[in-house]
């Protein structure tokens, strides 16, 4: 069978690293989504390419930049892509072309700021084409719940880039928690965080249009999520500190640092009840030796697990940058002994090839989504908790109150 095309929408630091007119000062210089899906094309897995964004004038700098900076640097990889807009126009929604120039069955990426996910997808869906969703999916559960049936009816994939379920520690840490060695999940905490220039790279929505609880929460609620299927969320209490961001020059509805706390119960009506902490912060100090501060503790009747994921035993000192505790566990940028791209093991790309070896599965009728729901993959009905939590943590923001979620008959709601 023919291998999947794809449509790239969105063109900033996480598809090409191109931020700000050059290249993103972060762990993702020459982003990730570009980068594997042109590797995954060398491999003969991906077939067309092609990148949507709302201004054509930027594209010949950011081909400039990716011939540079990826073709130049893996043996002469293949970057070419079609574009949409065009080069002189702006479009806001240059998707809709970009995504009526596929036919059912290709695919697209989305990763554009937060309250664009649900049109783009959607409209992806209706047209029968594939989705992958930088999360969060969408910001508010009944989008969610909305483009879950939309993808049901049309028969498509849609996926959640939860990349961190394919983190082997993390891997490894959830196969012990549903298998049971740990027990039952009394209790978890995580933390992550990024640099205070982080903020500059999201200036155009860092409060406006989302929070970094939307942004780095959304990691570790979904991680908790599939550590505990036989578990749901029952209420949410969110807590902010202030400050930081807004002398930064951030709108003044920007939260430094979010705290969701969460109750969870056991489905099966056994009382049984554990307790979920999830804090993001997007105001870390900008030396502090890695990009994303991020790590966990979950504890369970019998046992209990704690990753650090920044500081894995690999720290690297040199007289510019200091110690740091770089992360090739999530994409490995460099070559291999014969100069080609060489981080197809890394966690990042492992969750763009398995969504593509998805994709192609279903078109060939090896799989049906059921299939692939209950190989606890991050699709939108296995992310529906998550979902929820990260909206009633907004609302119990907004409003000072913890905010309750229900579930009944596999319908959730707010309340």
């Amino acid at each position: 069978m023919a291998p999947l095309n794809v449509c790239m929408v969105g063109t900033g630091e996480y598809t090409t690293g191109f931020v700000g007119g050059g290249m993103s000062g972060s762990d993702k210089k020459v982003g990730v989504v570009g980068l594997t899906l042109f590797d995954l094309r060398r491999r003969g897995k991906v077939g067309k390419l092609s990148m949507v964004g709302t201004s054509g004038n930027k594209f010949p700098a950011i081909r400039d930049h990716l011939k540079k900076n990826i073709t130049e640097a893996y043996n002469n990889l293949d970057t070419s892509f079609d574009s949409f807009p065009g080069n002189e126009e702006r479009d806001p929604e240059a998707y809709k072309k970009a995504i009526d120039a596929l036919s059912p069955g290709d695919a697209i990426t989305i990763f554009t700021p937060d309250p664009t996910h649900y049109p783009i997808a959607l409209y992806a869906i209706e047209r029968k084409i594939h989705v992958m969703i930088t999360k969060p999916a969408v910001k508010l559960l009944k989008e969610h719940q909305h483009l879950l049936e939309e993808a049901k009816k049309h028969g498509v994939i849609v996926f959640v880039e939860h990349h961190k379920r394919f983190d082997p520690a993390y891997a490894d840490a959830r196969n012990r928690a549903v298998k049971g060695s740990l027990g039952e999940f009394n209790y978890f905490y995580s933390y992550m965080s990024q640099p205070k220039s982080q903020l500059e790279t999201f200036k155009a929505w860092a409060g406006k249009d989302s929070d970094i609880s939307y942004y780095l929460n959304s990691h570790h609620v979904d991680v908790c999520e599939s550590m505990v299927p036989d578990y749901r969320p029952t209420t949410v209490t969110g807590s902010a500190s202030t400050g930081i961001a807004t002398d930064l020059g951030c709108v003044p509805e920007t939260e430094d640092t979010i705290t969701l706390l969460v109750d969870w119960e056991k489905k099966d009506g056994s009382g049984r009840r554990a307790t979920g902490v999830y804090t993001a912060s997007w105001t870390a100090p900008q030396k502090a030796g890695v990009h994303s501060n991020q790590y966990f503790h979950f504890m369970g009747s019998k046992g209990e697990v704690r990753v650090d994921q920044a500081k894995r035993g690999y720290a690297v000192t040199d007289d510019e940058a200091g110690l740091m505790w770089y992360n090739p566990f999530y994409m490995k940028y460099a070559p291999d002994e014969e100069g080609n791209f060489a981080g197809q093991g890394g966690y990042g790309y492992v969750s763009f090839e398995k969504f593509v070896d998805a994709c192609q599965a279903l078109k060939e009728g090896r799989v049906t989504l059921e299939d692939l729901d209950g190989r606890g993959l991050p699709t939108l009905r296995n992310t529906i908790a998550t979902g929820a939590i990260l909206e009633a943590g907004r609302i119990s923001l907004d409003e000072g109150r913890s905010v309750a979620i229900v579930e009944k008959d596999g319908h959730w709601s707010l309340k």
